[in-house]
């Protein structure tokens, strides 16, 4: 029997195109790709406008997946997030928040169940908002400008080419980061993926 309560799969980001290859946006990249590799093959993704969001919903196994990709910039995502979880009356254990980390560098991917927003703004409008931080993340490293760098122009700034060559790997891993947490738990995905280093730069991709 399929779970009465869906999981709620999050891809922080900001809409626009001027926004579309910014560090920032790398969340929406990994839904994004993550919804594709799991649709029927040959039926392309129905987004939709709803919750303040584009949204679709995926069937993986027993297991329903809402995707969200919040339309209300970074720092107001928790308005689009509170608004699916009350629709879809989802758990905290059953939300994961896709979002860059600053602390990883680039590639890196890893796991985490609760904590704090770590001065990431989506991340800390959703726990303003929702009241709730048991939530899952994957954290997806963008890395850090260098010392004494902008650290808002850094995020909002597109990948550069070095990092490019290598983004799709690290989309990917991120997604499969997402699917292991959806079929195995939280401890399992932490145990794969919390090890792994970052690719080394285009040569290490195959």
């Amino acid at each position: 029997m399929v779970d009465a309560s869906p999981w709620l799969l999050v891809g922080l980001g900001n809409p626009g195109r001027e926004y579309a290859h910014n560090r920032h946006n790398v969340g929406f990249m990994v839904v994004e790709r993550w919804v594709d590799r799991h649709l029927t093959p040959g039926v392309g993704a129905s987004w939709r406008e709803k919750f303040h969001a584009l949204t679709t919903t995926v069937s993986r196994g027993r297991d329903r997946v809402v995707a969200l990709l919040p339309q209300t910039y970074m720092n107001r995502s928790g308005k689009s997030v509170v608004a699916a979880t009350q629709f879809h009356r989802v758990p905290p254990e059953r939300m994961v928040v896709v979002h860059d980390e600053i602390d990883f560098d680039f590639g890196r991917v890893a796991v985490k169940k609760g904590g704090g927003h770590g001065g990431h703004n989506g991340l800390r409008d959703i726990i303003d908002l929702s009241g709730h931080r048991d939530f899952v993340r994957i954290r997806v490293g963008v890395g850090r400008p260098v010392r004494g760098g902008n650290v808002s122009k850094w995020v909002l700034g597109d990948f550069d080419e070095v990092d490019v060559a290598g983004l799709p790997e690290v989309v990917d891993r991120a997604g499969e980061a997402i699917s292991k947490v959806i079929s195995d738990g939280v401890r399992a995905a932490m145990n794969e993926f919390n090890q792994q280093s970052p690719p080394s730069g285009p040569a290490a991709i195959p």
